[in-house]
């Protein structure tokens, strides 16, 4: 993968990625700003359970890595995020289409900065909910990430500036 990809990019790898492609997965859209992400999950045979419906496991990764890459890239090379943590709980069966929408506000994006100026950790959680056609949730996922402003290094003489 090229190192600082495009959103657009970025947006067509992960649909070529086997375990989106064979799972059913699209990314829909990366926002330009790295403040934004659309996907969905479509059934078909080979992604469905033994009852006719959405893996839970699909549900999940199709929500997984999106809050952790929107804000790495929106925060920039000064910070590290990681992910930390994650949940699932299910509402109602998923049938047919589904979509997951993350936006990162600016707001989200201050209270990080603010939280993490001093070079603490912070531990934040984001919440997504999976919806179907009709827009009813059939997920609910919470990632928990891991942010950080990387400690600068002193200069080679010992001066840093």
């Amino acid at each position: 993968m090229p190192r600082d990809p495009s959103p657009r990019t970025l947006r067509r790898i992960l649909n070529l990625w086997p375990p989106y492609l064979f799972a059913g997965v699209r990314v829909r859209a990366i926002g330009e700003d790295w403040r934004s992400a659309e996907v969905e999950l479509r059934a078909h045979w080979w992604n469905r359970n033994y009852v006719g419906t959405h893996f839970g496991g699909s549900l999940f990764s199709m929500t997984d890595p999106f809050w952790m890459l929107l804000a790495l890239r929106a925060l920039g090379r000064d910070y590290i995020v990681w992910d930390k943590a994650g949940e699932i709980v299910f509402r109602k069966p998923g049938r047919g289409t589904v979509h997951a929408r993350f936006v990162l506000d600016d707001a989200v994006l201050d209270e990080i900065r603010a939280a993490t100026a001093g070079g603490e950790k912070y531990l934040r959680w984001f919440d997504t909910d999976v919806v179907d056609a009709d827009g009813e949730v059939v997920a609910r996922t919470r990632k928990q990430l891991y942010i950080r402003r990387k400690q600068r290094e002193p200069a080679a003489d010992g001066v840093s500036g």
